[in-house]
């Protein structure tokens, strides 16, 4: 195998595992339509700086220790499992606050201007550091398409190069279709507390059975 059909073989696997909706999609999408474009890519960005991370251990041998280590899969799970269901929680709390504290409309919220874009990226890159499936699968799957002569290291990250490439393509196009989405809740003037309230319910929602599933899962 050489490095451009290891390239071309494991783009095919990686778009394929992008295009599937999961967390990673969720907070991205929430990011963007409630704090702005900005704060979306800023989550997406985190998320990938997560799997470089990702791809350099597997590239290294360091996440094989999640295959063959019950008690360090166990503790990475229920470390992931415990901050999805604190970030799920503190969405649900945020969203009965009184629309009073949050009022405005659409068109005027001040979030983006005041929320720092460094808890977005930190937001991404933390929930994506404490998936122990994603550890899983780049240490499944990273070792098949590296050359037995490329060096492992620099052929892990340009791996998780391709898939943050790709990934980073799928989350603008997500990104900018909020745009469109802000546009039309600006022109039926809805009130911008309402609108947050509802993306902080269904995402809290989706955050708390990502990170029940994570718990109860086994591998």
């Amino acid at each position: 195998m050489t490095i451009p059909s290891a390239l071309a073989s494991f783009a095919v696997v990686a778009g394929l595992l992008t295009l599937i909706p999961g967390l990673d999609t969720a907070l991205v999408l929430r990011s963007a339509a409630a704090r702005g474009r900005a704060h979306g890519f800023a989550t997406a960005l985190g998320i990938n700086t997560g799997a470089l991370c990702w791809g350099a251990a597997a590239a290294c041998g360091a996440t094989a220790v999640l295959t063959v280590s019950q008690d360090a899969y166990l503790g990475l799970r229920i470390a992931g499992a415990g901050y999805l269901l604190w970030l799920g929680v503190g969405m649900l709390r945020a969203a009965r606050r009184p629309e009073a504290a949050l009022g405005g409309s659409v068109g005027d919220d001040p979030a983006p201007a005041l929320a720092r874009l460094s808890g977005s990226y930190r937001r991404g890159l933390t929930t994506n550091l404490l998936n122990p499936k994603i550890g899983v699968f780049y240490t499944a799957m990273l070792p098949q398409f590296i050359p037995p002569h490329a060096p492992h290291l620099a052929m892990g990250l340009l791996l998780a190069l391709v898939h943050d490439v790709e990934g980073m393509a799928w989350f603008s196009l997500l990104i900018l279709g909020t745009t469109r989405l802000r546009a039309a809740l600006r022109h039926l003037r809805l009130r911008r507390a309402t609108v947050r309230r509802a993306l902080d319910a269904v995402t809290g929602v989706t955050l708390i059975g990502f990170g029940v599933e994570l718990a109860l899962s086994e591998r």
